[in-house]
This record gives C-alpha cells, sequence and structure tokens, in this order.
C-alpha cells in the first residue's frame, strides 16, 4: 500500500543512532512484546524497530515485515544477518493494494504502524486487513510524525480503526509522535 511514500535514502536517516534518544525502541516496545510472540510490522524502513523486535521475540518468535519496497525489507535482511537476528524475521513486500497477509490470520500477537499510515492510500482497508490477523487481546501501536500528521488527521485515523473494529487502549506519550494503541473488540 503506497501513497506518500517516504524515499529510500530517508531510510539511512531514520537509522541515527541519535533517534534512540527520543524514540528508544526497547523503552517503547517492552510493554507489549514478550519472548515467543508473532509480530508484524508494516512498513519497517530499514529496520530501525525490526531488530530490537527480534530481539524481543527470541528465538522461538517471529517478526513478519511488510513493505511495498523490496529495496527497504533487502537493507532489512542485510541488517538482521549482521545481528544474528536473520531466522526471526520474515520480509515480505506487497503490492500496493493489499498487505498480503491472509496467512496470519489469528496469529499475531501485536503490530507495529510506526510513521506509516499516513503513507497508506485506504487506511480503513490497512486496518481491515491487520484485524482479522490480531489474536484476541493482541495490541496495536500506531505513531505518526506530530510534524507531519495534524490531530485531525490522526482523529480519522483512529476513527478508521474503529470501524475496523479496533478500539483504542491508551495512547503513551512517544517523543515527536501522535499515537494509539489499539486492540480488536471481540463478541
Amino acid at each position: 500500500m503506497s501513497h506518500r511514500v517516504c524515499p529510500f535514502w530517508m531510510g539511512y536517516l531514520l537509522l541515527c543512532p541519535f533517534r534512540r534518544f527520543g524514540q528508544n525502541p526497547d523503552k517503547i516496545l517492552a510493554p507489549y512484546i514478550g519472548s515467543g510472540m508473532t509480530v508484524l510490522e508494516v512498513g519497517p524502513g530499514m529496520g530501525f524497530f525490526t531488530l530490537p523486535m527480534a530481539r524481543m521475540v527470541g528465538p522461538s518468535g517471529r517478526v513478519v515485515c511488510v513493505d511495498v519496497r523490496e529495496k527497504m525489507l533487502a537493507a532489512v535482511r542485510r541488517r538482521a544477518a549482521l545481528a544474528g537476528l536473520v531466522d526471526r524475521i520474515e520480509t515480505r513486500t506487497c503490492p500496493p493494494t493489499t498487505l498480503g497477509i491472509g496467512d496470519l490470520a489469528g496469529k499475531v500477537d501485536f503490530v507495529l504502524l510506526f510513521a506509516v499510515v499516513h503513507e497508506v492510500p485506504d487506511v480503513p482497508k490497512l486496518f481491515a486487513e491487520i484485524t482479522p490477523a490480531m489474536k484476541p487481546g493482541a495490541r496495536c501501536l500506531v505513531a505518526e510524525p506530530s510534524f507531519h500528521v495534524s490531530v485531525g488527521e490522526f482523529d480519522q485515523t483512529i476513527a478508521a480503526a474503529a470501524q475496523q473494529g479496533l478500539q483504542l487502549i491508551e495512547q503513551p506519550r512517544i517523543w515527536g509522535s501522535r499515537t494509539a494503541v489499539l486492540s480488536p473488540v471481540r463478541p
């Protein structure tokens, strides 16, 4: 799913070590990810969050990364190989119209949508594909850059998620971001 996709070169900037001062993946994700979990990350860039998540899920877990850009996923795989984490990370190139995650129905413990929803042309469809993949009690962290996404736009994102069966659980503070943690509403 592509719309206003950030350019490939921006991926290098997003890996900047100084980013950890405001957006430390270990601190941000620790409340949501544990050993043995299956994690879905849409739009991983070059893996700023991917590698820490792979460490968190441990040898028995896995991180599934979906992106429209094979070039970004290739960078994730290279970095994962160097870190000895390649066996925990699965990468999938998707077409602009679907995530292609139907095989993950009811298997995902945590979904990360970090600075990606504003790039998606059909936000309701994004959440319509993610919701069935989530286990009961699973969490989805949505974080959008506050300098790029207005409060109104973020509220529309949360409303689109609610229409697809996700409810707002909390809004953690993450530097430079508008955030929401969502969970499936199950009968």
